[in-house]
């Protein structure tokens, strides 16, 4: 029966014959549906621009971060946008209730990786990777793969359907279909949003799997304070915000933590937020692709990936973008461009061939228990297994506002008290008197801690540039006023690793000529073998970890994330020819913390973290040291 939305008569008339998106964002009243072409382009540069009342929905599969120049698999899966010709707005009930029912027969299911394979998966990256110093925390992902004889387009409606009745508390419940390329899910995460120049991202992490009625409370409370979920949320906490401050001309704000509740589990989140001017494609490359399906650093996690992944990842942990035009203001200039962008997790791909594939990952971290591993990845793809009718489809109960619960609120408030208060409140900058002007050159090992750096130094009043270890000449570090030797990945004793000949190059060049300079992490252990201390392996790595060091009579609380230590002994650099002694500042379980000397200064911990509740105050007090002896 034909009802008063043509657009979707057309739809629900001939699923097959159009290229087609429902999309119900943030469990609106309404259902939107764009129909129109598809075409297929290389770069995120080339999406089309959005018009008035004719939005743009691009498709960006996972290898497109080979735009920032990051390892993926390359599976082909093509970056495509539907230029949207027509649009409508359907009432949610009534989309339900005339969307297909009838059962979508699928088969032959089986996961793309066994449970036992995942579980030494898992086992490899704890020891290979996050015990080597190769990053905080990594996502690996495993395929349910399955077959279905009904066309995909069909099958998406259908299985929407389902969606839109059984699922609570999504960002996106969404159905793409588009030839050869079929998406249907309900995804709980924004990726990024762009809205009158306000960027937005939506970090979750840690997962609660809604058991029975008597348990729910009490197995909640144990959720809330676990160490492992409160630590992972924080991390990835830290890599968003690296994008923030990178793309935000004030960094980026925090907020939260807040509770993600869905039909079945329940995730923590926090939102940021901070202003850019950014072209809007320009902020989705430069935040591709979130840390809660990657891990961090970012660089390193994707080379990860690689490595433990057999296979491209498809559409899977990339995002679907949608760019709208604004409404003109009062002065009838045109409005500027939006952007929506979550994050395609909790969704099937169907492709021409009739084959389903449903990937999960769950973040592996330093204290991560295989088994539990193996039944986070079950658990994620149960709610999509259920709505293609692989599993029985769970009863939604009425589960309590959990946020409600007694003293939930005030446990979550409490997570923020031993946080950088910088990065909670706005940051207003204020300047040092002593500082304003100077111009530092931040050296970039391949970890983004760097924008949080040069971003915090512009706090100071000082003026930041930003070079990759491979872009750094002598001339600049020679040049520089202050040189920021930055953080990142692996073992600074590694003989094959050119990054770390180059950092050792570029800290003699610094050191050669008596120039005041800063090491932090991997570049503070580089300068501590320079300066004849011993650098060994942790029995635990510190990722992710909040730790109170003395910093010669000063306590500072900071985030650590190092797997590498250096030893307490003599420290003596060769400054301008001359022998220099440096003080160092140890702890008995966590080594070497920081060293300091004429014109240098070092730091183990991440003073720029948003762990690092000292943060701020103790980058300052080095930075001062370094530069106390300049005319």
């Amino acid at each position: 029966m034909p009802t008063a939305h043509p657009l979707l008569d057309r739809v629900l008339a001939d699923p097959t014959g159009l290229s087609w998106a429902l999309l119900w964002r943030e469990e609106g009243t309404e259902v939107e549906l764009l129909v129109g072409e598809v075409q297929d382009i290389g770069l995120l540069a080339d999406i089309p621009e959005a018009t008035a009342g004719r939005p743009v929905l691009a498709l960006v599969p996972f290898r497109q971060v080979t735009e920032r120049g990051f390892d993926a698999h390359d599976d082909g899966t093509p970056l495509r946008v539907l230029v949207a010709a027509a649009t409508e707005r359907i009432p949610v009930d009534l989309l339900r209730d005339i969307l297909p029912s009838a059962a979508v027969e699928v088969t032959d299911e089986r996961f793309s990786v066994s449970d036992e394979e995942y579980a030494e998966i898992v086992t490899s990256v704890i020891e290979d990777e996050i015990g080597n110093g190769e990053g905080a925390n990594f996502v690996i992902r495993r395929d349910v793969i399955a077959q279905t004889d009904t066309d995909p387009a069909t099958a998406a409606l259908t299985w929407l359907r389902t969606l839109l009745t059984d699922e609570r508390g999504t960002y996106w419940t969404f159905a793409v279909h588009t030839p050869g390329h079929t998406l249907v899910g309900a995804t709980p995460e924004r990726h990024v949003s762009v809205r009158d120049g306000r960027v937005r991202m939506n970090p979750i992490s840690g997962t609660f799997r809604h058991p029975g009625e008597a348990e729910l409370e009490p197995a909640f409370r144990r959720f809330i304070v676990d160490t492992k979920e409160t630590e992972e949320l924080f991390m990835v906490v830290d890599e968003e915000m690296k994008m923030m401050a990178q793309i935000c001309s004030h960094g980026g704000r925090i907020t939260g933590p807040y509770l993600k509740q869905m039909a079945h589990l329940t995730h923590t989140e926090y939102l940021l937020d901070g202003r850019a001017d950014s072209d809007p494609r320009d902020v989705l490359r430069q935040t591709m692709f979130a840390p809660t399906v990657t891990g961090s650093p970012m660089e390193n996690a994707c080379t990860v990936i690689r490595r433990h992944e057999p296979a491209g990842r498809g559409y899977y942990s990339g995002v679907l973008a949608l760019l709208e035009r604004e409404e003109p203001g009062r002065d009838g200039v045109v409005g500027r461009e939006s952007l929506d962008a979550p994050i395609l997790i909790r969704a099937a791909h169907l492709d021409d061939t009739g084959t389903v594939t449903i990937s999960a990952g769950a973040t592996l971290v330093r204290h991560s228990d295989p088994v539990s591993e193996v039944a986070e990845t079950t658990a994620k793809a149960s709610g999509m297994l259920a709505a293609l009718g692989l599993r029985p489809r769970r009863e939604v109960r009425d589960t309590p506002t959990l946020v409600e619960l007694p003293g939930v609120r005030d446990a979550l408030e409490a997570r923020n008290d031993s946080l950088a208060a910088f990065w909670l409140s706005p940051q207003e900058a204020r300047p040092d008197p002593l500082l304003v002007g100077t111009e530092v050159l931040v050296v970039d090992a391949e970890d983004m801690w760097t924008q949080m750096l040069a971003h915090q130094v512009r706090h100071f009043g000082m003026v930041a540039r930003v070079l990759r270890w491979d872009q750094v000449a002598e001339a600049d570090v020679a040049g520089a006023e202050l040189v920021l030797f930055g953080p990142g990945p692996g073992d600074p004793d590694d003989p094959d690793d050119a990054r770390l000949a180059r950092l050792r190059e570029l800290i003699g060049v610094r050191l050669g000529a008596g120039l005041p300079l800063l090491a932090v992490c991997l570049s503070h252990q580089v300068l501590a073998r320079m300066a004849g201390l011993e650098v060994t392996k942790l029995a635990r790595p510190n990722q992710g970890v909040q730790l109170e060091v003395d910093l010669w009579g000063t306590p500072a609380r900071l985030g650590f994330y190092n797997t590498f230590v250096a030893r307490p002994g003599p420290a003596v650099l060769e400054s301008a020819g001359e022998q220099v002694e440096l003080e160092v500042a140890a702890d008995v379980e966590h080594g070497v913390v920081a060293l300091r000397g004429p014109g240098v200064a070092t730091i183990q911990g991440h003073a720029e973290s948003v762990l690092s509740r000292d943060g701020l105050v103790t980058l300052h007090s080095l930075i001062r040291h370094t530069l106390a002896g300049r005319s």
